[in-house]
């Protein structure tokens, strides 16, 4: 793998296993032979609020520090968030989304709306949607959205397959371990398909 300093910010809300993600990137990272830095911000994450973490590798990585505009992939692991997060990407970097919106509380108590036009706003900033949710029910668990996101990552960054499985099979729960390979092949081959096209 490439030894320049690359940061990845991935956020979402609680609940969405955006801190496991992340592990599984740090894991891949590690395994691969990179330094790794993790800074991580739950908020109010066990209440559905926002999480956001950021992972940095390289030959050697001084900080775990993102600035704005600095990071040159984002993962959203849906699109209100990835909206709020959108500033953090750097110019020509790569903004992957989750296809699916949450409403936090705020509109579901009427105190405010959603953003009306975020698939056609994430689009034009150049995001690439993923359908994970219909990706994890294919691959044999819904609840395996976040390593389809893991996935499609994956396939943007200079580490082998071989390692990001043994990653996600050594960090998931056992009976889980097949449906999120299967989740996780489905997004790199996500990736592969929209590359094609």
């Amino acid at each position: 793998m490439e030894m320049t300093t690359k940061t990845v910010l991935l956020c979402g809300v609680g609940g969405q296993g955006t801190i496991l993600a992340a592990d599984l990137l740090a894991a891949a990272c590690l395994a691969a032979g990179l330094d790794v830095k993790v800074s991580e911000i739950h908020g109010m994450a066990q209440r559905g609020g926002s999480v956001t973490t950021v992972v940095r590798m390289g030959g050697a990585v001084r900080s775990m520090v993102s600035d704005p505009g600095a990071a040159d992939v984002v993962v959203a692991f849906e699109t209100t968030e990835a909206l709020r997060n959108l500033p953090q990407l750097a110019e020509g970097g790569t903004l992957i989304v989750n296809d699916t919106a949450i409403k936090p509380l705020p509109v579901l108590t009427g105190a405010a709306s959603m953003p009306p036009r975020a698939r056609e706003d994430l689009a034009a900033a150049g995001a690439l949607l993923v359908p994970a949710e219909a990706l994890a029910r294919a691959a044999g668990n819904p609840k395996c959205a976040n390593v389809v996101l893991v996935g499609a990552l994956s396939a943007t960054l200079d580490i082998p397959a071989e390692i990001w499985e043994r990653a996600v099979a050594e960090r998931v729960p056992a009976r889980t371990v097949e449906a999120n390979l299967a989740a996780l092949a489905a997004g790199r081959a996500f990736m592969d398909t929209t590359e094609e096209a």
